[in-house]
């Protein structure tokens, strides 16, 4: 979907707004494992995003600790309900972060977003994934031991096995749909598989697309991403399991 966009500031994190509006509100939840990143990091990729999908693109801000962030999270959830419906898209440590979100709500028996669309999700703190180790070269950007340190800052003393820590290990029964993006060379890749093997046996409808390589994954994956989050109204329901 053509168009511009512009960015203002609101209570959770900054709003991209794009010209041309389905109605639809993406709840963007960066990644970054360094503490001087945020969510303006991700201006260039979220206005990208929100003319593609032509929906407005929350960029919440959250602090870099258990479970400050995740309220972090559900109250910018609270804000975007109010815009209009709610698709939720993260990335690493925010696809893990928009799953709990998910896990919380249904608990608590609230209006959940209507899908979810993760990237290079990081779903297990425990951080035992052979592909952490197998995977490692080919990402000259990934550092285990630093990824060891964020994740014992963020934990901040909870297990790591905890559903809304590492929601690999939380029950998915109800959860809507879910899209999964990931590169066959990413240390993260098990990740994504192991949930999707447990979403698939909790009926989530669930929808993987494992791209070649890291480039491939940066080049198809806003299209997928934008084309899922779209309204609910002209999105076709997604199959039970893709690989492409």
């Amino acid at each position: 979907m053509a168009g511009e966009t512009w960015t203002e500031e609101s209570p959770v994190g900054p709003l991209v707004q794009p010209t041309v509006s389905t109605g639809t509100v993406v709840l963007y939840l960066h990644g970054d494992r360094y503490p001087h990143c945020g969510p303006d990091s991700v201006l260039d990729l979220a206005g990208r995003l929100a003319r593609r999908a032509g929906a407005r693109v929350v960029c919440a801000r959250y602090r870099p600790v258990f479970p400050d962030a995740l309220n972090d999270v559900h109250s910018a959830y609270e804000y975007c309900r109010k815009l209009g419906p709610v698709a939720v898209v993260g990335e690493r440590l925010g696809a893990g972060l928009a799953v709990a979100l998910l896990v919380r709500l249904r608990d608590s028996a609230a209006e959940m977003p209507w899908c979810a669309a993760l990237h290079s999700a990081l779903l297990d703190m425990t951080l035992q994934a052979q592909s952490l180790q197998l995977n490692a070269s080919a990402e000259p950007s990934f550092d285990l031991t630093e990824l060891r340190r964020y994740v014992a800052r963020y934990t901040a003393g909870t297990a790591p096995t905890e559903p809304l820590v590492s929601p690999l290990f939380a029950n998915l029964h109800g959860l809507p749909p879910i899209q999964l993006r990931v590169a066959g060379t990413d240390p993260l890749l098990d990740d994504s598989l192991a949930f999707t093997a447990r979403a698939a046996r909790s009926g989530v409808a669930v929808e993987l697309g494992v791209h070649p390589d890291a480039d491939g994954l940066r080049r198809d994956a806003l299209e997928a991403t934008a084309n899922f989050v779209r309204t609910p109204r002209t999105r076709r329901p997604c199959s039970p399991l893709r690989r492409t």
